[in-house]
């Protein structure tokens, strides 16, 4: 028994069957589709193809975060247990669920000083968050200590690298994340934008490459530049998408030629509703382990 769980958002973007199999705990996000609120619940109640053809379909998709008295519930509910919180936020750079849990976690330890509640700033999103809360899950089944574990996850977080990319531009023009011209541009070009995770846990667009054939190569070049070992590497691999399995699957056959040694084959999982409202059908997210992001 090792006395606390490790916890995070929904837009780990991880599956419930596999967040249940790693014990991951998880508080649900929200968005709503034309006005109809629902729960980021890991596609239980919608399944990804209707999600990402309705918003082809022309639904209008928000999302809003968790406030800071709903993480007091959720968190109230392990501490009530005699159980410590080790919580991993999506990124401070794309959301400000961050500081509604941190406020949540300041209240919450004078409620029970004898417990301990480590909220950690990811500075990841989606399978990346996913990669490393997977891998905290790996050294608390070893028996690590809480103050271990959390320490490694603040001093690692950055070795976690991001990169993806989009054939369809539609949603990130609607969300202001690429102007107008640029995806008018790009959509008659057929450019698709690589773009990756800061330091700061921003999206920041990388580069503009055509056609998708030679993103998906260019995707995976960024792998052979920055993974731990490079053509050596030895560690799991994630990959999410929306609604284009056939693109992530093209990366996944790419990578596997590459890098005989990878801890099992790399797993496709779908991008989750949250993130997914924001980048529509289309895009293909790499997660792997490498050298520490600086910009």
């Amino acid at each position: 028994m090792t006395g606390y769980v490790i916890s995070t958002c929904s837009t780990f973007d991880l599956t419930k069957e596999y967040a249940e199999k790693r014990d991951i705990r998880y508080i649900n996000f929200h968005y709503t589709k034309d006005g109809v609120k629902f729960e980021d619940d890991l596609y239980q109640t919608v399944d990804p193809h209707t999600f990402y053809r309705s918003m082809v379909d022309g639904a209008e998709m928000k999302t809003s975060q968790v406030n800071a008295g709903e993480f007091t519930e959720y968190f109230k509910g392990f501490l009530k247990n005699g159980l410590d919180v080790l919580h991993l936020s999506l990124s401070s750079g794309i959301s400000g669920v961050f500081n509604a849990a941190s406020a949540a976690a300041a209240e919450l330890r004078e409620q029970f000083p004898d417990r301990k509640i480590y909220i950690v700033d990811s500075l990841a999103a989606s399978g990346g968050l996913g990669l490393l809360v997977d891998k905290l899950c790996d050294l608390r089944d070893e028996g690590r200590p809480i103050d271990e574990v959390y320490g490694w996850a603040e001093e690692n977080k950055l070795r976690l690298h991001h990169w993806f990319f989009s054939t369809d531009l539609t949603f990130y023009i609607k969300g202001g994340r690429v102007s107008r011209l640029s995806g008018a541009i790009g959509g008659v070009l057929g450019i698709c934008p690589l773009l990756n995770v800061s330091d700061e846990g921003k999206l920041i667009p990388r580069a503009k490459v055509r056609p998708k054939k030679k993103v998906i190569v260019e995707i995976v070049k960024r792998m052979e530049e920055h993974a731990d070992g490079g053509h050596g590497y030895n560690g799991k691999v994630f990959l999410t998408q929306s609604d284009c399995i056939e693109d992530a699957e093209a990366v996944v056959s790419l990578i596997e030629s590459k890098f005989p040694d990878i801890d099992g084959k790399p797993r496709i999982f779908n991008i989750g509703t949250v993130i997914g409202s924001h980048t529509g059908p289309g895009t293909v997210a790499l997660f792997f382990w490498g050298d520490k992001r600086t910009d």
